[in-house]
């Protein structure tokens, strides 16, 4: 009787453990016949200028042949495309990708089953690499909604839809490989990584839990040598990117809290001196001027170790737990500052309206300026031309986007060029560029002194003769 009970209770307790077990699914086709009208492809095209040569080779990186040979290079333009995916959201033709599938495009075409739609940008975030756009029909479409993504865990079943290498609707299936990963991707860093295939032209494409949930964004992946594929995916989990898009949505751009402070890693050697059981936190470097961190009296060497109730383990922690809380809130922080524990209350400010933020942005748009007396195209040059190139980082100046055949200088600079110097006078901008040249014609002189920096980097002076 006893080896009856056991057997019997044997028999109870395997089956409540099983209640809680997910049953493997014997097919995905129900599933992705069910999201398969709801997952779209995206082409864009853009213009790039380039530089060409008549020669059957190329001249190596720094080669001096490189610049003796400068004279026959030829600005072209070409029409180049890209390929992405993505999903509706609204059956009025509301699409979600990423925002990296769609920068700097001059026309995007979606592909819903057999049918291509125009597209217009709703709005973009670069920060956690999110776009918003709109097709121009009145059609109707069938829709997918967002998932909770928090309730995805590590093992779960995994399914992915998009557009690799331009294949179209393609379905690959996985699992969730980890949960809050960060690889320095954006700022706001907090992926979902999974092994079902992803590929170049997948970006922008749904992430779908087993109830046809969008729980990510598929954005980015890891492929050693351009291989392809190795099952190493990162989605933007659904929550995060979910607030951004309802204010993209709303008003065409993001509303993200914001602290005003610099901050750096606590090391093991900072927690040391500072008598931190252990490192964590977010070290503040410096703090900006009227900003809600300043006039709460947050000062520069503080440790924040708490935001808003919410413990922050690791520097970068805090970016993305302040950018999710409401403009405007009323929050505590707790700072570790001369070795004990103190509390700051601050009203969270915009980012957006941050001049911080205003001052980045600016440097980031790249207006052209057609110089008319020269015949060329210039715009200022960026931060990230700075760090591409490898130059100065006070280096200042307008960057040559195009020169026109009928230029003076078509066969003394190219494209890519930038002119630091008129006549000895620094040029900080394009703008600067043009008011100098204009002055100098009204002057009537014949003579241009041009200091440049070309495309090895090389600083050099040119004397042009001038109509």
């Amino acid at each position: 009787m006893n080896f009856l009970r056991k057997i019997f209770f044997i028999f109870i307790v395997l089956n409540l453990t099983n209640l809680n077990a997910k049953p493997v699914p014997g097919s995905f086709a129900d599933l992705a016949e069910k999201l398969m009208p709801s997952v779209v492809n995206i082409s864009t095209t853009q213009t790039v200028k380039t530089t060409t040569n008549n020669f059957p080779f190329q001249f190596p990186p720094g080669s001096p042949f490189g610049e003796m040979f400068k004279d026959f290079e030829r600005p072209t333009e070409r029409k180049a495309s890209s390929l992405g995916s993505g999903f509706i959201i609204k059956d009025n033709g509301t699409v979600i990708t990423n925002n990296h599938v769609i920068a700097n495009a001059e026309d995007i075409l979606v592909r819903v089953g057999d049918k291509e739609y125009k597209a217009d940008v709703v709005g973009a975030d670069p920060y956690m690499d999110i776009a918003v756009l709109k097709m121009k029909t009145k059609e109707k479409f069938n829709t997918v909604k967002f998932g909770d993504s928090d309730k995805a865990r590590v093992g779960d079943w995994a399914v992915a839809i998009g557009n690799p290498f331009g294949l179209g609707g393609t379905v690959t299936a996985g699992i969730i490989s980890a949960r809050n990963r960060d690889i320095n991707l954006t700022r706001y860093d907090d992926f979902i990584q999974t092994d079902a295939s992803i590929n170049q032209g997948n970006s922008g494409g749904p992430l779908f839990n087993l109830e046809g949930e969008v729980i990510g964004i598929n954005t980015a992946i890891i492929a050693p040598g351009q291989s392809g594929s190795i099952g190493i995916g990162f989605a933007i989990p659904a929550n995060a990117a979910s607030n951004v898009i309802d204010q993209l949505i709303e008003f065409g751009e993001t509303k993200r809290g914001w602290l005003g402070v610099r901050i750096q890693e606590v090391t093991k050697e900072i927690a040391d001196v500072e008598k931190l059981k252990k490192p964590e936190g977010a070290l503040v470097a410096s703090v900006g001027q009227n900003s809600p961190a300043d006039k709460a009296g947050i000062k520069a060497g503080d440790i924040i170790l708490e935001f808003d109730g919410k413990k922050i383990d690791t520097m970068r922690t805090l970016p993305k737990v302040v950018a999710n809380t409401k403009v405007g809130k009323s929050v505590q922080l707790k700072i570790w500052r001369n070795k004990k524990s103190i509390s700051k209350r601050l009203i969270l400010g915009r980012l957006e309206s941050s001049e911080e933020f205003k001052e980045k942005k600016t440097k980031v748009v790249k207006k052209e300026i057609e110089i008319e007396t020269l015949k060329i195209t210039v715009r200022d040059i960026t931060d990230k031309d700075i760090s591409s190139r490898n130059l100065n980082k006070n280096t200042t100046g307008a960057l040559i986007v195009n020169i026109s055949n009928k230029s003076s200088l078509i066969n003394l600079l190219s494209v890519n060029d930038i002119i630091v110097e008129v006549q000895k006078t620094p040029i900080k901008k394009s703008s600067d560029l043009n008011k100098t040249v204009q002055g100098i014609f009204k002057k009537g002189e014949k003579t241009l002194l041009l200091t440049i920096i070309n495309s090895n980097n090389q600083r050099r002076y040119l004397g042009v003769k001038i109509n």
